[in-house]
């Protein structure tokens, strides 16, 4: 327990941490975001304006730094997050809000997939080392040094087209209302299929090689000698004993992967111009949009955060070890 509460308060510390430079970020550039935005407008904009949008976006310079600073914790703790500049004058949270789920569903969803069937693929590859399971890992290693973003426009080049069934780009067809109906749900699967197939493809081999080598290692640990010594199946061995002890690693790799979901297979997202949170990172970036990546930052970093937390609760029920030390 004693483990816990101390990783919990680094957390707690990062996440402050973080928050007070995602503060500072806009700060540090030189001129200003409000800058920025006249310029948009040509500069017609009143002088009261000008101040109105100041305060706005908490850079009122009538205010001292540290009074900058706690009303920015006011405006997280009731989930305000800025105007966008780029969306103008539609909040942060609500381009952000629109942007997650579609990174959620296709990132999440293909990420733990990847995760599950590397993991298990990597486990009878490494208990059944010279089998045919194990030769797999030549296809699969060359697929994961092919880059994102070159896999994408292959796939769109082989197999999306005016004919076929898999739409080269978007989210859903155009003319469809999203909404929990039948014909949009189908459509965003649809359009969904090559970009997740990309992402799996690229990333499963380093899951299956990770617990490979994990499982080549574990093996030859004599608490494994001695499970085979006492008659125990093999089946038990291979999942009970030496599975479980080879998890660790890869149950840490899954957490950071599980974390940066919501940053989106960036690349990923730009080729096939689907509507997720890493292409709107892409967009604010262009269009200087420097409160929406304050967003996005702050939301990627907090999700690496408590994915790790998660890990290392998972850790304790996987490790009696830990829950000693603790």
């Amino acid at each position: 327990m004693r483990f816990l509460l101390k990783r919990l308060a680094f957390y707690i510390f990062t996440a402050w941490a973080a928050i007070t430079i995602n503060f500072f970020i806009p700060r540090l550039i030189p001129g200003d975001p409000v800058t920025s935005l006249i310029a948009k407008y040509q500069g017609q904009m009143s002088t009261d304006a000008i101040q109105s949008l100041y305060v706005l976006f908490g850079l009122d310079k009538k205010k001292s730094l540290w009074g900058q600073y706690i009303d920015y914790w006011k405006q997280l703790f009731h989930g305000d997050l800025g105007i966008s500049f780029a969306h103008f004058p539609t909040p942060v949270s609500e381009v952000i809000g629109n942007s997650l789920p579609w990174t959620v569903g296709l990132v999440g969803i293909t990420t733990i997939i990847a995760f599950l069937v590397g993991t298990f693929t990597g486990v009878f590859a490494g208990w059944y080392r010279g089998s045919w399971v194990d030769a797999v890992m030549p296809a699969t290693t060359f697929l994961s040094s092919i880059p994102y973003f070159w896999l994408g426009l292959l796939a769109i080049t082989l197999f999306a087209g005016p004919d076929s069934y898999f739409p080269s780009g978007q989210g859903y067809d155009p003319g469809i209302v999203p909404g929990w109906n039948a014909e949009f749900i189908s459509s965003a699967f649809q359009h969904s299929l090559l970009p997740g197939i990309t992402i799996i493809l690229s990333s499963v081999s380093g899951w299956i090689l990770g617990m490979r080598n994990m499982m080549v290692t574990v093996a030859a640990e004599d608490y494994i000698t001695v499970a085979h010594a006492k008659g125990l199946s093999r089946k038990r061995v291979m999942f009970a004993y030496s599975a479980r002890n080879a998890l660790l690693p890869n149950v840490s790799g899954f957490a950071l992967a599980l974390g940066f979901v919501v940053s989106g297979a960036l690349l990923v997202e730009i080729v096939f111009s689907y509507p997720g949170l890493g292409f709107e990172l892409i967009t604010a970036l262009g269009a200087h949009d420097y409160p929406l990546l304050q967003g996005i930052f702050l939301i990627i970093t907090l999700s690496v955060l408590v994915a790790n937390l998660l890990a290392d609760i998972v850790y304790l029920l996987l490790d009696p070890r830990t829950r000693r030390e603790g």
